[in-house]
């Protein structure tokens, strides 16, 4: 009586059905993560171009400092964190916050949003400071 091998797969039939089962899931769940990240970088973007134009705001803002100087700040902090051609279109405006003088600083960029080569989303942020008394 011959003894023969088992092995884990009962029908020969099934042979290589795995490779089919990863490829089918992996059509599905590569493209669902590249698009989680994608949507966390754009997200990343936003959150810095705001906190730089905050701080810019808040620099341009205070008694010793013009507006220029909050520019300046906005667009060094955008490069240092991103990349300059982010920085490329950053404006000061002077406004009233709540009924006081203060300063309003927007930046307006565009991030790819299907990769590198993909279409651009357009997006403006604002970062907004109260003026201090020059007493």
């Amino acid at each position: 009586m011959s003894r023969r091998r088992r092995t884990g797969c009962t029908d020969r039939g099934e042979r290589g059905s795995a490779l089919v089962d990863f490829t089918l899931v992996s059509l599905l769940l590569v493209p669902l993560v590249l698009g989680l990240v994608q949507v966390a970088l754009v997200l990343h973007v936003r959150a810095t171009l705001a906190a730089a134009a905050s701080e810019g705001a808040r620099l341009a803002a205070t008694a010793d400092r013009e507006p220029g100087d909050g520019v300046a700040r906005t667009r060094a902090q955008i490069a240092d964190a991103l990349a300059g051609r982010y920085a490329e279109d950053v404006e000061v405006h002077r406004v009233l916050v709540d009924g006081a003088p203060g300063i309003e600083i927007v930046v307006r960029a565009e991030v790819p949003a299907l990769g590198i080569g993909g279409p651009a989303v357009a997006m403006t942020v604002t970062g907004r400071a109260i003026e201090e008394d020059p007493r």
